[in-house]
């Protein structure tokens, strides 16, 4: 089988790469390149981010790796779509007061969309994607569903959820059984990085109103009562449930709970007036299901971090999807990701719009 792989030049997806290799199939590894439109940035000391400028020596280094795989290697100018989709809903959302996941958006819209399409169109032939990602893919009544990796400290499958069944059926993750000392190990027998390799963490290792390019707008700082505390350069300095750096002095810590785009306001509480039990998403892919019906016992996530909650769930008229949580979640937040799982499978997601 002819497989393409996606090469950030890590550990893993060198490791994937070679995975596939040794079990007999033709591979070919490619990597993009999205920051042309941002050459006025400045790369941080070393960043290890996958949103950087001048990627010329990680493009030598995953060349040497494929040299060693024995494999060929391409590379992909993708700027202007990484500038059209993800950047573009990362900007519009922040100016909106919401806080986006841009690895969600790149995943499914470039990663695993833009990037395979291109290549395809470039001239390479192949019958399969493969990544790096810890996530397993499993199929079960005539659906694709992403489903989480044997690992649950590396499981990735929260990012992936947008993937559309067509996208599914023809991708593979050789990493989705492993656990992440098994593909070190790989990686230093392979000699394909040092022993204490750091790996990439972020999606931009710079302050992300970099990103933006906006200037300050100042607002107030107020309660849920609307009472003044103090004041903002711009509400997208800010995330729901930041503690640290609100600048005023309270008898008690102050979270932000809400970012008000219209009244340019950053509304904030106590530790307790950041509890939900009730969030709503919309946007919504179906991955395990194609729709529930009536309510169901789930596990959800509203962020990447943490384990998969108890919640029941259900389908709005509207196609929205509801999670009521058996025990509060801590400040969901609006432009964030609601993902359903049923067991370790993923039924469905979609964007945060509301929660209470």
């Amino acid at each position: 089988m002819k497989v393409l792989v996606g090469m950030s030049g890590g550990i893993d997806s060198s490791v994937a790469a070679y995975l596939l290799k040794q079990q007999g199939h033709e591979v070919t590894g490619v990597t993009m390149t999205i920051w042309n439109k941002r050459a006025h940035l400045t790369r941080p000391l070393g960043s290890t981010s996958c949103f950087a400028p001048d990627k010329s020596e990680d493009i030598k280094a995953i060349k040497r790796i494929c040299k060693m795989i024995g494999i060929e290697h391409h590379v992909l100018e993708l700027s202007d779509q990484f500038e059209d989709v993800v950047l573009a809903n990362f900007k519009n959302e922040y100016m909106d007061g919401r806080t986006p996941n841009p690895c969600v958006w790149c995943n499914a819209k470039i990663k695993f969309g833009a990037m395979v399409d291109y290549a395809r169109e470039s001239g390479l032939v192949f019958d399969k994607f493969a990544t790096g990602h810890y996530a397993r893919i499993t199929e079960k009544n005539g659906r694709y569903a992403i489903t989480r990796a044997v690992d649950p400290k590396k499981d990735q499958s929260y990012f992936l959820y947008r993937l559309s069944q067509s996208q599914l059926a023809t991708t593979l993750f050789p990493l989705g059984s492993m656990n992440k000392e098994e593909t070190r190990a790989i990686d230093v027998a392979q000699g394909f990085h040092e022993v204490y390799q750091e790996e990439s963490q972020d999606f931009y290792d710079g302050d992300y109103t970099d990103l933006l390019e906006v200037e300050n707008k100042r607002g107030n700082i107020v309660t849920q009562s609307g009472e003044v505390l103090g004041t903002h350069d711009g509400i997208w300095h800010y995330t729901i449930g930041q503690r640290k750096g609100l600048g005023i002095a309270a008898e008690r810590p102050l979270y932000v709970l809400q970012l008000d785009a219209q009244k340019n306001e950053v509304v904030v509480g106590f530790v307790e007036e950041t509890l939900q039990s009730t969030v709503t998403a919309n946007d919504v892919v179906w991955s395990g299901k194609a729709s529930l019906e009536g309510e169901v016992g789930v596990q959800a996530k509203i962020r990447s971090t943490g384990y998969p909650t108890e919640a029941r769930a259900h389908m709005n008229s509207d196609g929205t999807i509801t999670a009521v949580f058996s025990d509060s979640v801590k400040a969901a937040t609006v432009g964030q990701s609601l993902v359903l799982y049923e067991g370790d499978r993923i039924l469905a997601g979609g964007i945060i719009k509301e929660a209470f």
